[in-house]
């Protein structure tokens, strides 16, 4: 049992996402190790993040920032660390890790900086200076993938030992297969497809649409349906693609959706067709559930899963590359048992919340190993 501490943990974002629903899973396996956790996000409060902590029992504060650099921002968050007598600043992502770093030596806090895999830091010189300060007077920075460690590394010139990767955690998700396929009255004689994530040019929905467009162009694919989790600027767009190419009946998307578990547990196939990531959190959780997944190849998604043993891996922006993936893996219900199985043992093996939580409290208290890489190598 290591010793409890007082801990801010600090996001610049609201949610709902993937970054803020660690917050919020790493806040309450530390509040059931003993740890005393103050969370602060930013005003107005009442956000999705805040809102989730304030039903968990926990009393989360507010900071405002008026301006790129705000000194009275600065005030505030010391005033709120010596007031909460806050022993360690864990700050996620570029902003709340320069922030975090002044206010965190004006307290007498010790800080550690996450970096989800967000490159706001790397468009200006100035924002790359402010980084590469606020990581030198931080205990320690962490990446939640080697691909996001390592684009640090090159982006702010840094040391190798300069940025560790602890990777993202989840609770294993639990959830009913039937509440979805009711709610879009999916056959038992189709398969249904999920992706998870904001709908946003990033994250490529629509080279998944264009690529069931193909493959129902090509035909003689099993019947299939295809259910998106997420909000976003892309939706319009998306529905527009599906009715272009006929397929707007069997292209449902969703919005913001609290039942993760219930979505993932209807699911036959998983598909992540990203052009950029760190280490997605609604791919581990998919990888929990046992779910046979489509991914592209980047950022930290090699990291998660084995090309062909944990999951197929595609070229990203690829709709043929992709569809010719969905067609082998819809048509083949062996193939798709053997990858979630293996997924699934990856997730709980080196993906939990608590494997999460130990190497944090080892940062935060001075004890982690030299080796800048404190978990999750890839296999």
């Amino acid at each position: 049992m290591t010793e409890p501490l007082r801990i801010a943990l600090m996001l610049e974002t609201d949610g709902p996402g993937g970054a803020e629903t660690v917050v919020l899973q790493l806040g309450e396996e530390l509040r059931r190790r003993g740890h005393d956790v103050m969370p602060v996000g930013p005003a107005p409060s009442g956000g999705w993040l805040g809102a989730q902590f304030a039903a968990r029992g926990f009393s989360p504060r507010t900071y405002v920032l008026r301006r790129p650099f705000d000194w009275g921002c600065v005030t505030s968050l010391t005033a709120l660390m010596r007031s909460h007598r806050t022993q360690v600043v864990h700050s996620h992502e570029f902003t709340m890790a320069v922030y975090g770093a002044l206010a965190a030596r004006r307290a007498g806090a010790r800080q550690v900086i996450t970096m989800h895999g967000g490159r706001y830091y790397a468009g200006a010189w100035r924002r790359r200076a402010a980084l590469r300060w606020a990581m030198a007077h931080s205990a320690a920075t962490t990446a939640v993938s080697g691909a996001t460690a390592a684009d640090l590394r090159r982006t702010l010139g840094v040391p190798s030992d300069a940025v560790r990767v602890v990777p993202n955690g989840i609770e294993m998700p639990r959830g009913e297969r039937t509440a979805l396929r009711r709610e879009l009255q999916v056959g038992d004689d189709e398969l249904l497809i999920v992706a998870i994530g904001n709908l946003y040019p990033v994250k490529a929905h629509a080279v998944l649409v264009r690529a069931l467009a193909e493959l129902e162009e090509q035909g003689g694919a099993p019947a299939w349906r295809l259910a998106i989790a997420g909000r976003g600027e892309e939706e319009e767009h998306l529905r527009s693609l599906a009715a272009d190419a006929g397929i707007a009946s069997r292209v449902h998307l969703l919005g913001f959706r609290s039942d993760t578990p219930d979505i993932l547990a209807a699911a036959d196939l998983f598909v992540m067709p990203s052009l950029s990531e760190g280490l997605p959190l609604a791919l581990v959780e998919a990888m929990a559930t046992g779910l046979p997944i489509i991914a592209s190849e980047v950022g930290g998604i090699p990291e998660l899963v084995a090309r062909d043993r944990e999951a197929m891996l595609v070229p990203a922006a690829s709709p043929p590359a992709l569809a010719a993936a969905i067609r082998s893996l819809l048509a083949d219900p062996a193939r798709r048992l053997a990858l979630g199985a293996a997924a699934q043992r990856r997730a709980y093996r080196d993906f939990s919340v608590a494997t999460m939580c130990d190497a944090y409290e080892a940062l935060y208290h001075g004890t982690a190993p030299a080796s800048p890489e404190c978990a999750g190598e890839q296999r």
